[in-house]
């Protein structure tokens, strides 16, 4: 039965369209993205990590910001509860700490909001809202319109990302004191992720260093080096069943979606 399931997989795969849309958001475990301000005085790292949430029988996915000052302890991190589907990357909840005056807020989405969607093509548009209690402010509800305003190839230090995707972000806060508006701008590179981050007070950042986890880590379930019919063959006699090391979409089963991303990524 497993040679059979494993033969109509490699045959199913010579059938359909193995060019996957352009990712421009990664959003495997372990995957970790620098920028530094122009100046070099300021960072911004992204993180993603595990969580024991799951979501439809999918494993979410941690995503930690941090702002930091280089040279002094000053930082600010917001992490982000994800979850990852054919609908693009959702957000559940954002955490946000403020420090020792404002403490730590929190924002829970229910249904949960569009972060990126699965596609971003010239003038896809997208918006998210939330609220959220912040301690000597009180109620403060957040609402953010997203862009995709242009596609251009990106120059930075080190190297030109072409074909990125240009996200325009206005943002609204608003408070008992009042309300605040911001536009900012973010430029993702295919398969890269975020590369160029414009803050509303025009501080610009851009990528210093990345860590991808690349497809073999994912595909190579046997962990030889290669993905070959050794990992189909892994996967093939674990059919059925919720191991999560042949589990490679993180669905809860595996089954025919994880043979197939397992023969499509052959010798990666």
């Amino acid at each position: 039965m497993i040679r059979n399931i494993i033969l109509l997989t490699l045959l199913f795969c010579t059938f359909i369209n193995t060019t996957n849309a352009q990712d421009y958001y990664p959003a495997d475990i372990g995957n970790v993205w620098i920028l530094e301000s122009e100046d070099g005085t300021e960072r911004i790292t992204y993180a993603i990590g595990k969580t024991d949430e799951r979501f439809n029988g999918k494993q979410g996915r941690i995503l930690s910001v941090t702002t930091a000052v280089l040279g002094t302890t000053a930082a600010n991190t917001s992490t982000f509860l994800m979850q990852v589907d054919e609908e693009g990357i959702k957000i559940h909840r954002i955490v946000t700490a403020f420090g020792d005056v404002f403490g730590e807020a929190r924002m829970e989405f229910s249904p949960p909001a569009t972060f990126f969607p699965a596609e971003l093509e010239l003038t896809k548009t997208w918006e998210f809202r939330g609220e959220t209690e912040v301690s000597l402010v009180g109620n403060v509800t957040l609402s953010s319109v997203s862009e995709v305003v242009a596609i251009e190839d990106v120059k930075i230090a080190t190297r030109t990302f072409k074909n990125c995707v240009k996200i325009q972000m206005h943002t609204r806060t608003t408070a008992a004191l009042g309300a605040t508006r911001s536009t900012s701008y973010q430029w993702l590179a295919p398969n890269i992720g975020p590369v160029k981050f414009q803050t509303n007070q025009d501080i610009v950042f851009e990528l210093v260093k990345s860590n991808l986890i690349p497809a073999t880590r994912l595909y190579d379930v046997n962990t030889d080096g290669v993905v070959n019919i050794l990992d189909l063959t892994f996967v093939g006699v674990r059919f059925g069943s919720t191991d999560t090391e042949a589990d490679v979409n993180g669905d809860g089963t595996v089954n025919i979606l994880d043979l197939i991303l397992v023969a499509q990524n052959f010798k990666n």
